[in-house]
């Protein structure tokens, strides 16, 4: 084309006269969330990988979200609305939205779903989660090196494996660097509640617990600890805001490597069904800076057992191991394997509690 008929081509485009090169519709990219935004915590956590997404890809994808949706009804209603509205990829980011997920995923086979922390697939569904145990190990050797009165408290969300799971990797570790120490649980039946996780805390530091674990999203327990003199270790993102005195570390969920490699293959027609379930030797996991008050050598214990987890050279559940009644779960030697670390529902040996039924 020469200059002059370029110059009449720009002005026929300006004019709206003349059609341009086709646009491909961006892809449309929802996510479900169980929290708010801001929760500084799990939510938040993935909404910063949705970010990464939108950075990644600009113009290329449109994403959306909706915080704050209840783990029942409300979730089929929810998921419902974007794939009906053109969502061509759907994240669906908390455990209770398993079974609405896959019934959605049924009444539209072409629309691919995500469903994190859950086991359920089909054709058009994925799962994906992170090792979470791999943190609670490192956080169990911390709480177990830095506790005078010998009592960690953890508040527990739902009786779920992935809790129990992480409950149990964190005494096992904390009782490997010091025999005596003892874990009181307060189960707060739900993900997200500052008020419950507060009061929650202040309960376990009356009951004489000097350092305080999570398995909820909200930094409000961290807050008490920093008010009540006592450590804390943050939950799913970086905490150290909230009580940088008593913070002695965060385990960080990091879901934005994860949410661009599957957008990517959604683009290019790659995209497949799949089960994704990595540690921190996939940087699903990563650790917060630890607290400069803590003992060089504890740091240095708890950054050794990291790598060594990463290499995988240690793995959490080592044996022997045996549950509350004595009877064995993984032998002198073996490490348990996926199933059984998926399939967990009872205490390990030497945790004087009871689960929630």
């Amino acid at each position: 084309m020469n200059t002059v008929n370029r110059a009449m081509a720009a002005c026929l485009l300006a004019a709206g006269l003349l059609a341009g090169p086709a646009q491909a519709e961006p892809l449309k990219v929802g996510f479900v969330y169980v929290g708010p935004i801001g929760d500084h915590g799990w939510t938040y956590q993935h909404d910063q990988g949705r970010l990464a997404v939108e950075e990644a890809f600009g113009d290329q994808v449109e994403t959306s979200y909706v915080e704050n949706v209840p783990e029942g009804a409300d979730a089929d209603r929810v998921i419902a609305q974007l794939a009906e509205t053109g969502h061509g990829l759907i994240f669906t980011t908390s455990f209770g939205y398993m079974n609405p997920t896959i019934r959605v995923a049924e009444m539209y086979p072409d629309v691919h779903f995500e469903h994190a922390t859950g086991y359920k697939q089909a054709d058009n569904v994925a799962t994906y989660s992170a090792r979470f145990y791999e943190g609670r190990h490192v956080a169990g050797l911390l709480a177990g090196s830095v506790t005078e009165s010998n009592v960690i408290g953890y508040i527990a969300s739902f009786p779920i494996p992935e809790v129990v799971r992480g409950i149990n990797s964190a005494f096992l570790a904390a009782r490997s660097v010091n025999p005596d120490v003892s874990f009181k649980i307060v189960w707060v039946s739900t993900w997200f509640d500052p008020g419950k996780e507060g009061d929650a805390a202040k309960a376990l530091i009356d009951q004489g617990a000097d350092v305080i674990l999570q398995h909820t999203d909200s930094p409000a327990a961290l807050q008490v600890a920093q008010d009540r003199g006592v450590w804390a270790i943050g939950q799913a993102s970086d905490m150290t805001a909230f009580g940088p005195d008593a913070h002695l570390v965060s385990v960080v969920n990091n879901w934005a490597a994860y949410y661009v490699r599957r957008v990517q293959a959604a683009l290019d027609g790659s995209w497949g069904t799949s089960d994704t379930w990595g540690g921190f030797g996939a940087d699903m996991l990563v650790l917060s800076a630890y607290n400069e008050a803590i003992p060089a050598d504890v740091v240095e214990m708890a950054e050794a057992a990291r790598a060594a987890i990463a290499e995988g050279s240690l793995h959490p559940f080592t044996g022997p191991i045996n549950d509350q009644d004595g009877n064995l779960l993984v032998a002198d030697g073996e490490v348990a394997d996926d199933g059984m670390l998926l399939g967990m529902s009872v205490y390990v040996e030497g945790i004087d509690a009871s689960l929630p039924q």
